[in-house]
């Protein structure tokens, strides 16, 4: 099966249809690669976590990759996103972004708000 590019409008569509993805991070022991739920709005990637790893390695690089994929009947296909992370501390995009509905696997302890603002998105589908 040939994968094909997609533009990066039909990329973002896609990133909206799921809300599991996968975070990579830069830490002083190497990369690092974390599940997380998201939400996306207005071109941007929100996501909550407690602190640790992340939070840290966001304050010690902020250049990230976040990559989502999945299945369309049963064509793949893979977004990644590159782009620089922040950690939120502004009431009015913490509620408008959306992120406070965002629900995590671990609970309800993930009260930071991380912004991925994106400087390259690519999508290829099966």
């Amino acid at each position: 099966m040939a994968f094909r590019p997609l533009p990066e409008s039909e990329s973002w569509k896609l990133l909206e249809s799921t809300n599991i993805g996968r975070l990579a991070v830069s830490t002083p022991e190497g990369a690092d690669v974390f599940p997380l739920t998201h939400h996306v709005h207005g071109r941007a990637i929100y996501f909550r976590t407690a602190p640790g790893t992340k939070l840290a390695a966001i304050a010690d690089n902020p250049r990230v990759a976040f990559e989502a994929d999945g299945f369309i009947d049963t064509r793949p296909w893979s977004v990644v996103v590159r782009g620089i992370a922040q950690r939120l501390d502004a009431d009015d995009e913490i509620i408008t972004s959306g992120v406070l509905d965002v629900i995590t696997p671990v609970g309800d302890e993930q009260w930071n708000y991380v912004r991925i603002t994106p400087v390259a998105v690519t999508g290829r589908r099966g």
